[in-house]
């Protein structure tokens, strides 16, 4: 089974996905974060989503080798904590559109139950940046991808999680 929580940032789509994970696995499941510790402030949101989880999964840190982590690592329910990040990690380490979206293919494919999270990021202005534009578009095409492939597809909004598939 595979699904995918999207929202707005801070919408809820994190509690949200990590409680239907904890509802759909019969073991302890796992909790791939994919956060680069860059500043005080993003500190402070790592530690956060820390405390939320608790000790309800089993926590990899991996910033950009999500196939490989999971395919070696996980041998059972996985919730991919966050892809925009993961995007953002991409881009900054050289990595282009193809070679994303042949990683997340790669991931669609495993057996896995495995819950993905991602920044809806497509609702607002066209930026004036060229990477933030990047950014934008590969966001889109890598959810319109995963939505695809997933059985179950929630949008988050105000702490609302809505079945939209």
């Amino acid at each position: 089974m595979k699904a995918l929580f999207i929202g707005g940032i801070k919408s809820g789509k994190s509690l949200h996905a990590e409680n239907f994970i904890l509802k759909n696995s019969l073991t302890k499941p796992y909790y791939l974060a994919t956060t680069e510790f860059i500043d005080d402030e993003m500190q402070i949101r790592i530690n956060e989503h820390k405390k939320q989880r608790k000790d309800n999964f089993i926590t990899i840190e991996e910033p950009l080798k999500l196939y490989e982590k999971i395919l070696l690592g996980c041998h059972d329910s996985v919730l991919v904590e966050c892809l925009s990040i993961w995007i953002n990690n991409m881009l900054y380490h050289g990595f282009d559109f193809f070679a994303m979206k042949e990683e997340l293919t790669n991931i669609l494919k495993l057996k896995q139950n495995i819950v993905f999270v991602i920044n809806d990021v497509g609702c607002g202005v066209i930026p004036e940046n060229k990477l933030a534009r990047e950014f934008i578009d590969i966001s889109g095409k890598l959810s319109q991808l995963i939505a695809s492939h997933c059985d179950e597809v929630y949008h988050t909004v105000a702490g609302i999680a809505t079945r939209i598939k």
